[in-house]
């Protein structure tokens, strides 16, 4: 297994080259020139060059990418062209919050998800199955910005419950977490419910049930641990997707998160903290990911990781 883990966190290094310059590459494509941005529409033509030459934007872009990944590989991402400070300093003090979104809602995916799909997997094809599979199918259904706009509205406008923006205590965090979760919920108890229906149709839980085993201790002690693997397969990549949603969620909420850090930056063509920004963002999906995958040998002993 250690092995296996050593030859996972290597394949980080191309992950690093292809986010990057990905990233790199499309932000060349953005309209708009970072220094006319930084120096204002009024700046004359010789500030706006002078300012240009100071960031380093007047080299050719090969040589702006190969010494940003350079410098990478030395655990230096730069400094942002707005603030002037450290890109790594300014990511720390925003990672914290998203990570603790993105924890509460994969929590809230996980708990609502499998609830609902093990209720549904119980009763198939009752009232109960279906009323259940057409909220999750609405929850896909909903872009996660509406939800969180139609969260506000009701919640905090109306019923005047919940705070509206902010991250300041546990009530702050309820809204955008369950606007967050939900859709992952939904996409959870589709798959719960799946596996469930497969797994209860084997033989030896016929074998459990004709002995007499309670129905509770069929359900989850044999059923549900072996129907778990490709629910943790779905919720690995639903936190990569919580990731992702943290860059609208943040921005409806009003939170100071990463997420709002990139879009910020997108807007004034900051590439440094962009390229950081995504560049953290992609590798803390890829150490979930590799923590899903000994997930596996933790529930399904026969999976060998190599």
């Amino acid at each position: 297994m250690i092995l296996y883990i050593f030859r996972r966190l290597i394949e980080i290094i191309p992950v690093i080259f292809g986010v990057t310059l990905v990233v790199f590459l499309i932000m060349q494509m953005v309209p708009g020139d970072p220094a006319i941005i930084l120096a204002g529409e009024g700046a004359s033509k010789e500030a706006i060059n002078q300012l240009r030459t100071e960031l380093g934007l007047n080299r050719p872009l090969y040589v702006q990418y190969g010494e940003y990944i350079l410098n990478v590989f030395q655990g230096d991402l730069g400094q942002s062209l707005k603030s002037q400070q450290p890109v790594i300093q300014e990511i720390m003090t925003r990672l914290p919050i998203t990570i603790e979104l993105a924890f509460y809602s994969i929590l809230i995916t996980i708990v609502l998800g499998m609830t609902a799909g093990i209720i549904s997997a119980v009763r198939p094809y009752s009232a109960t199955d279906i009323s259940v599979m057409i909220v999750a199918l609405l929850g896909i259904s909903l872009p996660s910005f509406f939800l969180g706009l139609l969260s506000i509205y009701l919640f905090s406008v109306k019923l005047q419950l919940l705070p509206v923006a902010g991250w300041d205590s546990m009530l702050h965090i309820i809204l955008p977490a369950f606007t967050l979760g939900v859709g992952g919920a939904a996409i959870v108890a589709r798959m719960t419910r799946s596996s469930m229906l497969e797994v209860v149709r084997q033989d030896y839980i016929r074998t459990a049930q004709a002995k007499g085993l309670k129905s509770f201790a069929i359900i989850y002690k044999h059923a549900l641990r072996n129907a778990l693997i490709p629910v943790i397969t779905v919720v690995g990549l639903q936190f990569g997707a919580l990731l992702g949603g943290t860059v609208l969620i943040e921005s409806v909420f009003a939170i100071n998160g990463l997420g709002r850090m990139i879009v910020d930056s997108i807007r004034t063509r900051d590439l440094p903290m962009v390229q950081g920004g995504v560049l953290v963002a992609s590798l803390v999906f890829v150490i979930v990911n590799l923590f899903v995958d000994v997930l596996y040998r933790f529930f399904n002993k026969r999976i060998e990781l190599n």
